[in-house]
């Protein structure tokens, strides 16, 4: 017996279809996210960095970036104002600003520290607003604790030595930046032994780190001669921020739960609506987030909407579980593949797998006597006294004689007034055509005893 009723079916059926109508919008709403303010001729393109840097920033920079060579605009002017962020995604932003057609100037508006240090070192140029700082690169855990793994530590300070060489900056002040360590001198800098560097604007410009000191982004055009030009001011987009806070970790993971979670309740408990809807609502936005930040393809999307339709084949099909276990292969598969790091993306899955697991066994208790599993379960007794029988009791026939048709061995058929009955022989073999006689009636079971006098 299936666990599902028809009308359960094509809920979920409709549930599923329901999610692959808004799983298609995600693609014209990420192309809507390309958008950008465009423009025809030489120009200056401003673009903000003025948050924590993380994956919604990279996909944001990656799309301002490439709108900018696409009009092949003269100048890019990066307007830095963060604390930093993941290592990672400061690398790639670091290459993307570092092979850049269009030369980039960045201006530290206020602070660029840790991975927005070497973001700035990437540049072209560095301008810096008078009272801003520049440094304090040093790897930090999650928790903002230094990082003392020596090998983490020479790695980093060798990405910020070979950013600041590849610029003409003195890499050792980019070392003392990234190492908390490092030991060599730095003439005409005062430092802290064993801190971290950080210049002020001023310093920079002493150093040989800021090219040029202006209040504000006009000056930087002024100072790079392009004030004819015209200036285009890049914003992330409505997807773009809303793709920013969807890729969190924690976001991601809630995301999944809802998701998971929703879509089990609704199975589990049918006839609500509202856990399915949101659920499959949670998943989509997770998708949509991954998908406008650049980490899911449609392939992902593809493979998690082709688990979903073999799981809606497996309430149809009989195939013995194997296509509900194709469907949740996929399924896991298209999440994983549609986050930044798969590997991640897994270890959330099972936390998120774990946290569902238990909502949907909470709310299976709560709703315990609307679930699907109340078709297993036979809550009434019913018995001969209260006028059920599991069988046509035959006690019309006890007593009465008929003729073996088949050898009873002791089961056998005989004929008793016309009707062919099933019956056992209480005693041993009874050959065709001999006479017997009903002893016993009980049921379905007819027992039988050779009539030898008859």
């Amino acid at each position: 017996m299936r666990p599902l009723n028809v009308r359960s079916r094509l809920r979920a059926a409709a549930a599923a279809l329901m999610l692959l109508a808004a799983l298609a919008a995600i693609v014209p709403a990420a192309q809507a996210a390309d958008a950008g303010a465009g423009g025809a001729g030489p120009a200056v393109y401003v673009i903000p960095v003025r948050q924590t840097i993380e994956s919604g920033l990279e996909a944001f920079l990656k799309r301002a970036f490439r709108e900018a060579e696409e009009v092949r605009a003269e100048r890019i002017v990066l307007v830095i104002n963060t604390n930093g962020g993941r290592l990672e995604n400061a690398q790639n932003i670091g290459d993307l600003v570092g092979a850049s057609p269009v030369p980039v100037t960045a201006f530290v508006e206020s602070k660029a520290f840790s991975a927005g240090a070497y973001i700035a070192l990437n540049a072209d140029q560095i301008v810096m607003r008078p009272g801003s700082s520049i440094g304090a690169a040093a790897m930090v855990d999650a928790a903002g604790n230094l990082v003392d793994n020596p090998k983490q530590i020479s790695a980093w300070t060798a990405e910020m030595r070979d950013a600041a060489e590849a610029s003409g900056r003195d890499p050792n002040i980019a070392a003392a930046m990234a190492d908390p360590n490092y030991r060599g001198e730095l003439p005409g800098i005062g430092r802290d032994p064993g801190g971290i560097l950080t210049l002020t604007a001023e310093e920079a410009l002493r150093v040989g780190y800021a090219d040029h000191l202006a209040d504000s982004v006009e000056e930087v055009i002024a100072w790079l001669g392009l004030e004819q030009r015209a200036v285009v001011h890049v914003e992330p987009s409505l997807a773009e921020r809303a793709a920013r806070v969807l890729t969190q970790p924690g976001v991601m993971l809630l995301l999944l739960i809802i998701g998971i979670a929703g879509i089990v309740i609704e199975m589990l408990v049918p006839g609500f609506g509202v856990p399915g809807v949101v659920g499959l609502l949670a998943l989509v936005l997770y998708f949509f987030g991954q998908y406008v930040a650049g980490f899911a393809g449609m392939e992902s999307v593809a493979l998690f909407v082709a688990g979903i339709i073999l799981l809606v084949l497996e309430l149809f099909v009989p195939s013995y579980g194997i296509l509900g276990i194709l469907g949740g292969a996929a399924i896991i598969g298209g999440i994983a593949t549609a986050a930044y790091d798969a590997g991640d993306a897994v270890t959330t899955l099972l936390y998120a797998l774990g946290a569902a697991a238990v909502l949907a066994a909470v709310a299976g208790y709560i709703f315990r006597r609307r679930g699907v599993w109340n078709k297993f379960i036979l809550r009434e007794s019913l018995t001969s006294e209260e006028g059920y029988l599991s069988t046509e009791a035959r006690t019309d026939l006890a007593g009465k004689s008929g003729t073996a048709l088949t050898p009873l061995r002791p089961a056998g058929v005989v004929l008793i007034d016309g009707e062919r009955i099933d019956a056992v022989s209480e005693g041993g073999f009874v050959e065709p055509g001999a006479r017997v006689r009903v002893v016993r009636a009980e049921g379905l079971r007819v027992v039988v005893k050779e009539s030898k006098d008859e």
